[in-house]
């Protein structure tokens, strides 16, 4: 059986010091039959002229530039470029372990069609990764390993961006990268989710994930706080939403105002409880933080937490499991 095409997409921005490397991890790959798309959008610097220098010495990789502006656009780009059965996305400062693509690809046909193929992945960075980071990694790589992915969508982003590989027909039925929706990462795996791609599970690391300070995510605003809250509240209002039932926004942070303020803005009904005993009773715009025991007296609530603190999510859970509510049924973490 011949072996399937996959189409590599790679949107690049001023990335010239790492590009060689993520471009000579592609090379090595064991799974041979690949294609690079690699969109330019708007560099700078010689990240352009590097991509040119490795087209010219292999056929399979090439390079254009962006018809548009910004990532998804790059995406757009590279995908319209794409002739592969599998396709996948690569970023450019990042590296493929060398058998990568192998086992994406062997994953996808054996599972067939509705599957989604996920794999462990490693930070590393010169200066050192962040608590914060470890702990994301841990996290994600705990759901891959099992393919629970999406048990916990509402939280992080659950699938990483540059370690996924989808059958082209899955990706069309998903709108591929038609919506201007950032962070769009997230965004498509809530797609993903949306229309029901398996994650198949994996205990391999195929991917490093390198961390800087420039990097895109820590410096586009398409990344800040705000716009990962909305993606949630849009999909969960979707796709988990019953409007039968009493809505729940549970916490009085940050994130918890921002959802609340969302929910009036959208003339949506719902109840504001909480913990802290400070906040209890007072009114923040213009509904009263209710006690979260006042739970009790709903029938068949729905609740979004906003709690972020982790020894209190835990007293959460446990007070949540004690009235026997489910999760990603009657209660969702928004982080």
């Amino acid at each position: 059986m011949d072996t399937p095409l996959v189409s590599i997409l790679i949107p690049f921005k001023n990335t010239a010091q790492f590009l060689t490397e993520c471009l000579e991890s592609i090379l090595k790959q064991t799974h041979t039959n690949w294609e690079v798309l690699a969109v330019n959008d708007h560099s700078s610097d010689e990240s352009l002229k590097v991509v040119h220098e490795f087209a010219e010495k292999d056929s399979r990789i090439q390079a254009f530039q962006n018809q548009g502006s910004g990532i998804i656009e790059a995406l757009r780009t590279a995908y319209s470029k794409s002739k592969g059965t599998f396709i996948t996305r690569m970023d450019s400062d990042d590296i493929m372990t060398p058998h990568k693509l192998e086992v994406m690809t062997n994953s996808l046909l054996e599972s067939g069609k509705g599957h989604l193929a996920v794999g462990q992945v490693k930070y590393f960075s010169e200066l050192g990764i962040s608590n914060g980071y470890e702990r994301y990694e841990a996290w994600l790589n705990q759901l891959t390993q099992t393919g629970s992915n999406y048990s916990e969508i509402y939280k992080e982003c659950v699938i990483p961006s540059p370690c996924w590989m989808v059958r082209r027909e899955d990706l069309d039925k998903c709108d591929a990268f038609e919506p201007d929706r950032y962070p769009e990462d997230y965004d498509l795996t809530f797609r993903f989710y949306e229309n029901s791609l398996k994650c198949i599970p994996c205990n391999e690391l195929l991917h490093y994930w390198r961390d800087y300070d420039t990097r895109t995510s820590r410096t586009s605003e398409h990344y800040a706080q705000n716009y990962f809250l909305d993606i949630k509240l849009h999909y969960f209002l979707k796709l988990n939403y019953n409007t039968d039932r009493p809505l729940i926004v549970w916490g009085a942070g940050t994130k918890g105002k921002t959802i609340a303020k969302a929910l009036l803005d959208q003339q949506i009904d719902f109840y504001w409880l909480c913990d802290n005993p400070k906040k209890i009773g007072k009114e923040i715009y213009g509904m009263e933080m209710l006690h979260f025991e006042f739970l009790n007296e709903l029938k068949n609530p729905q609740s979004i937490i906003t709690v972020a603190n982790e020894e209190a999510q835990k007293a959460i859970r446990l007070y949540l499991d004690r009235l026997e509510q489910k999760s990603m049924e009657d209660f969702f973490f928004f982080c």
